[in-house]
């Protein structure tokens, strides 16, 4: 009787797999605990299988942020939807989509990891980064000036806000419910003049 084989997945497959075990790790463990041996013990593979699907640790890397980059972009939502609704939608997207992959917060907020990532990873972390606070702007921005947004504030005040408040729910922390924490958001980007008409 033959042992059992482990059935060989596609490249690409298997380099999403490696890509996302990594960002795990990652988010568990810290980047400098993302070593060939520790991710091919966490998928189930040998070290030397990596190597077939990634030539350098850096190549692995650059796999990662290419999967946050994707991961990112996806939570941006269409551009014919009113700028609250847009906001609104962004806000739950985007914590739903880095609750599930954790290690995506770690890359983009910390700098330990980016110290750690080749120098075009850091710049492409960077660019999604400038990407979000800019929609996160001009959305606000646009709501001012269609009157559907408070307008006494200044537009980089209340993204920092917006962006801090995505970030919270997607870690799940300070115990209150997401949709409870969405609504607070909802009201306090309410135009003053709605809020006195109450």
């Amino acid at each position: 009787m033959s042992s059992p084989r482990t059935t060989r997945r596609p490249t690409g497959e298997r380099q999403e797999e490696l890509a996302s075990a990594a960002l795990e790790l990652i988010a568990t463990r810290g980047i400098t605990a993302l070593t060939t041996r520790a991710l091919a013990q966490h998928v189930g593979i040998t070290s030397g299988a990596i190597f077939r699907h990634f030539p350098t640790l850096d190549a692995l890397l650059d796999a990662v942020v290419a999967r946050v980059e994707r991961l990112l972009a996806g939570t941006f939502p269409p551009e014919g939807l009113p700028p609250r609704a847009r906001l609104a939608r962004f806000v739950e997207a985007r914590s739903t989509a880095v609750a599930s992959q954790v290690g995506v917060l770690q890359l983009v907020s910390s700098e330990q990891f980016q110290l750690a990532l080749p120098p075009a990873a850091v710049a492409r972390l960077q660019k999604c980064i400038d990407q979000t606070r800019v929609f996160v702007v001009s959305t606000l921005r646009a709501g001012q000036a269609d009157g559907t947004i408070r307008d006494d504030l200044d537009a980089k005040a209340l993204a920092v806000i917006v962006m801090g408040t995505t970030r919270m729910l997607a870690l799940k922390r300070g115990g209150a419910d997401p949709r409870a924490v969405q609504r607070a958001l909802a009201k306090l980007l309410e135009p003053v003049a709605a809020k006195r008409g109450r």
